[in-house]
């Protein structure tokens, strides 16, 4: 049997339990996930303007934006609309392409001779939202790599292209 002082402090603090878990609860109501893309809500539409293209290789102008575009649209939820008309403006450089970077080699005696070769591709993007005047995101020297097995380097760059483009819209969300 308990002393009666302690059963009375039990008993009193049992009393409290119930408007406790009601106020846990009435919080918990307040906070929720949206399933939104990770913008503000007026944030419907984007302009994304073919990037400056300051590499040898012209298709790469065309892949950045065939990807940003993509990602825009699934991963932000935003619609594609003219520049004067665009809630967001996505525009940048491609600064560097690098390929046949070396990655590994092996050899054996009683197979033929594998190569793996990497490949680099630098960007400088800036993402501004046009109804505020507000930078979203901007990096300089955004740069990622791609491996590729010899005579893959279109795969090697699909792979580091779409790392990139993760990284930019992970840092626009990153911002709400």
């Amino acid at each position: 049997m308990m002393p009666s002082g302690v059963a009375r402090r039990l008993a009193r603090a049992a009393r409290g339990v119930p408007a406790l878990l009601l106020g846990a609860l009435w919080l918990a109501g307040c906070y929720g996930f949206s399933g939104g893309g990770g913008l503000p809500k007026q944030l419907k539409t984007v302009a994304i303007q073919p990037f400056d293209n300051q590499t040898a290789v012209p298709e790469l102008q065309r892949e950045v934006f065939e990807q940003l575009r993509q990602a825009m649209r699934e991963r932000l939820n935003l619609r594609e609309a003219p520049e004067a008309r665009a809630d967001v403006v996505v525009r940048g450089t491609v600064v560097k392409y690098e390929v046949d970077l070396p990655a590994g080699v092996s050899a054996d005696g009683r197979t033929t001779t594998s190569t793996r070769r990497r490949l680099q591709i630098v960007l400088d993007v800036e993402i501004i939202d046009q109804t505020t005047g507000r930078t979203l995101f901007k990096q300089s020297a955004l740069q990622r790599e791609g491996q590729y097995a010899e005579g893959g380097e279109a795969l090697g760059r699909k792979n580091a292209l779409e790392s990139l483009i993760t990284d930019l819209v992970e840092g626009v969300q990153s911002q709400w």
